[in-house]
């Protein structure tokens, strides 16, 4: 069995994850667009502030950050800096061939710990709770790894 397929239950497995994550990814982009529209403002570029359909009365300070805006920038943020890594760590773990129950178990994990990581930055929850569910992603990818690259060096 080719181990890049659908076919192969590992590589099904790593492409849901992967895509909930982009998924995840992309909405952060829209749930900003839906802030700033109902707080009107945390706006960036000064031509943000012109008089338009969807800014029919611009007003004084829309280019101030707002930090319910700047909270999901930030959430976002996060994501940019630490979802890359989980593709490719991911995509060469496929590689491995590993047990389908452990990459499920990485893979789903990942998933529940950037969503919940998500739920805890988004309600402005202690840095510790957000610190421990980004350090489960963090060890995710770690394992996955050094998973790799034992298997690349033949240990």
């Amino acid at each position: 069995m080719p181990q890049i397929g659908f076919d192969n239950p590992v590589f099904a497995t790593y492409a849901i994850a992967a895509a909930l994550m982009v998924l995840k990814a992309v909405g952060m982009s829209w749930l900003t667009v839906v802030r700033m529209m109902q707080v009107k403002g945390g706006y960036r570029s000064p031509e943000d502030a012109k008089r338009t359909a969807l800014n029919p009365e611009p007003r004084p300070g829309q280019l101030e950050p707002d930090d319910r805006v700047e909270r999901i920038r930030r959430i976002q943020h996060n994501d940019l800096e630490n979802l890359p890594f989980f593709f490719v760590a991911g995509f060469l773990y496929v590689l491995t061939a590993p047990p389908l129950w452990l990459a499920q178990a990485l893979f789903y994990g990942y998933v529940v710990s950037r969503l919940l990581h998500f739920a805890a930055y988004y309600t402005a929850q202690i840095h510790d709770i957000r610190a421990t569910l980004w350090t489960i992603g963090s060890l995710i990818i770690v394992f996955m790894t050094l998973a790799s690259l034992w298997t690349l060096l033949g240990f």
